[in-house]
This record gives structure tokens, C-alpha cells and sequence, in this order.
């Protein structure tokens, strides 16, 4: 059986795991911990990158940092995963759904405005597969609103809008180094802060409440409790895993889009026949590869789909259900249809996407369909 996915090991992991624990101090924030962090801040342009145990506590870190109370709102995409709105209902949020383009899972930039009131304190927008949101939209809005704009960067990770990267654009962002995404760590995350406004605070709340790592960098003598926060920040050994990851991240990119170019080209045909729509990527957005969907014409028909692939050993998946029609929120939901995150969630399906993948081989069992 082909899987959905399957984690790359570069060769490197377990002997930069062997150095840390050498070094003596693996509970966190030493040295692997350092370079990942300087990695991502020297080369995308973060004001701050911490690293996190996940993207899940990313998210709340931002919540934490908007200082988000109850009654609050707060505007996402339904089409996303359940940690981009749980993040901010565990602040007391309540949450606004917006609904996707018709053509592209993103929030549909052209909406967000409608959905502002008095109780709007943020816009969280989601890169879905890695491809950009409409940020110079999103970004106006907000500035008229003086609302934050948060990116769920979880599966951007080198991609671009307009040039810039991902998660350097907004006031602050995410990413997931879970063992789905394009460099992994088993579980692990990324908090990257674009406003000096949130610096300091930030690493505070990385630091479970405390200044201890201004205490470690000698800016203090002693430290203690200074604010809320949590233990968001995780070991050397999964930074250290990280860190190999990071030192082979063009040559996984390369890989990546070798196979989406190649779904990309040989199934233009074969989509075509069967009334199926293929990826787009907007002229503003960069693709980092991070999947290869499918748009089926209907829930039928992506289900005879996944049947055909399964029977013969390839494992394809669709993804989320819009959260606004999920068994935790459908009841509470008394927004308008959402009619294009809906639309997503009975047709969008998720080819195999991995370093290690034979292509040629899903896409010739592909093509035997019909």
C-alpha cells in the first residue's frame, strides 16, 4: 500500500538527538533550540521565532498574546482545522466562520468585512496548502479596524505572497512541524511575532509565566512569575530532530515540487475528462508543495475515487469538515450557509504527498479510474 504520507528522515536526526543530550541541557531552549529559532528569523524576517511543542500551542500563545477574553469575537475560515478556532474558544472567543473562494479553500478576502462588529478583535486567516491567502486585502481591513491579523501559517512553510514570506506578514503566525508537513518533528510548532508590541510578552508566556530566559541571558538577576503562560516550549531532542530537517529544506522542497509538477501535468487530461478540478495557485501565491488536491464533482464520486485507489494499494484522503457544520459546533452555529467550506468538505481530495514517493506509480493507478 502507497500511504497518504510518510515522514522523511534526512540521516541526521538521531545523531543531533545523541549531541544534545551530550550537551547536557535537553529540557529546552538551548542550543538546537537557538539555531532553529535564528534559522527562521534571519531567514524569513521574523521580528521572534519561538519554537513551540506544536502549532496548537502556537495558536494559543496568539491568543494569549491578543489578550482574547469572552465575548470577544474573533473571525476564521470554517474550512481549517479544529486547533485554529480552539485556540481562541479557550480564551471565551466566540467565533465568526467565514466562508472559502469558490476556487480556493482560503477565507474569501472579499467577505471578511461584513462579518466585523463592535466585539471584533482579530483575523485569523489559514494558508491552506501552503498557498496565500489575499494579504494585502486582509491586511487593509484589519488596519481600518484596528484589528490583529493572525496567520495560521501550519503547512506554509516557504511559501510567498507578493515576494514575502509566509508568517511575516501579519502581527503574528504559526507554523507545524507535525509528521505531515514539509520538515517535521514528530509534533512541534512555531510562533513567529512580526510586532515589537508582542516580543517581550511573548517569550515570557513561552517560559510558563516566568522571565527566566532573560534570568539565563543574564538581563536579570533572579526570575519569577510575571505573567500567564504555559510550557510551550519544547525539548532539545525535538529541536534537535528540527534542526536536521531544517539543514535539508531545500532539498525537500526540490523533491516536493518535482511531484506536484508532475500530478500537475498528467492528470490535466484525466481531470478534464471526468468534470474534476485540479489545484490553482493565485498569481500573488508561491507553492511549497505542502499537498496535491483534487476538486471531485461530488461527494459520489470522491468516495468511488478513494474506493478505486484503495483497491489498488494507494491511500488517498479527504480532509476537514467544515467546522461550522461538526458535531461540537453545528448547534451552536446560527450564521449563513457556508456554502463554498461546505462545498470543500464533500469534494476535496488529498493525493499522497511525501519525499520518498513514487509518483509515477499513484498516478498510473489514478488514471485507470474511468
Amino acid at each position: 500500500m502507497i500511504p497518504f504520507n510518510k515522514p522523511y528522515l534526512t540521516g541526521k536526526e538521531t545523531q543531533y538527538i545523541e549531541d544534545a543530550v551530550k550537551l547536557g541541557k535537553i529540557s529546552g531552549n538551548g542550543d538546537y533550540t537557538k539555531r532553529c529559532q535564528n534559522y527562521f528569523e534571519d531567514t524569513f524576517g521574523f521580528k521572534k521565532a519561538l519554537l513551540t511543542t506544536s502549532c496548537t500551542d502556537a495558536l494559543e500563545m496568539c491568543a494569549i498574546l491578543a489578550n482574547i477574553e469572552k465575548g470577544d469575537e474573533v473571525i476564521i475560515p470554517s474550512f481549517t482545522f479544529v486547533s485554529t478556532a480552539l485556540a481562541f474558544i479557550r480564551q471565551g472567543a466566540t467565533i465568526t466562520f467565514a466562508d472559502s473562494y469558490s476556487n480556493n479553500p482560503n477565507i474569501d478576502a472579499t467577505k471578511i468585512e461584513a462579518l466585523i462588529t463592535s466585539k471584533t478583535k482579530a483575523i485569523v486567516v489559514v494558508h491552506y496548502a501552503g498557498v496565500s491567502c489575499d494579504m494585502d486585502t486582509i491586511m487593509s481591513i484589519a488596519e481600518r479596524h484596528n484589528l490583529l491579523v493572525i496567520e495560521d501559517a501550519a503547512q506554509a512553510i516557504c511559501s510567498k505572497y507578493k515576494g514575502k514570506a509566509l508568517g511575516a506578514i501579519g502581527h503574528m503566525a504559526t507554523f507545524s512541524f507535525h509528521e505531515t508537513k514539509n520538515i517535521i518533528s514528530g509534533e512541534g510548532g512555531l510562533l513567529a511575532i512580526n510586532d515589537d508590541r508582542f516580543v517581550n510578552r511573548a517569550e515570557i508566556i513561552w517560559e510558563k509565566g516566568t522571565n527566566r530566559a532573560e534570568f539565563f541571558r543574564g538581563e536579570v538577576n533572579k526570575y519569577g512569575w510575571v505573567d500567564t503562560g504555559s510550557s510551550f516550549l519544547p525539548s532539545e531532542i525535538i529541536a534537535a530532530f528540527l534542526w536536521a530537517q531544517i539543514e535539508n529544506l531545500e532539498d525537500i522542497q526540490r523533491k516536493r515540487l518535482e511531484h506536484w509538477n508532475r500530478y500537475q501535468e498528467s492528470l490535466k487530461d484525466w481531470s478534464d475528462k471526468h468534470d474534476i478540478k485540479l489545484m490553482s495557485i493565485p498569481d500573488y501565491a508561491t507553492n511549497n508543495a505542502h499537498m496535491f488536491y483534487i476538486i471531485c464533482k461530488s461527494e459520489d464520486q470522491r468516495s468511488k475515487i478513494i474506493k478505486h485507489l484503495k483497491a489498488n494499494n494507494v491511500l488517498a484522503v479527504f480532509h476537514y469538515i467544515s467546522l461550522h457544520s461538526s458535531p461540537y459546533y453545528q448547534a451552536k452555529y446560527q450564521g449563513k450557509k457556508l456554502t463554498n467550506s461546505d462545498m470543500f468538505t464533500n469534494r476535496l481530495l488529498r493525493l499522497p504527498m511525501f519525499y520518498e514517493l513514487d509518483v509515477t506509480e499513484v498516478i498510473s493507478k489514478i488514471l485507470m479510474y474511468g
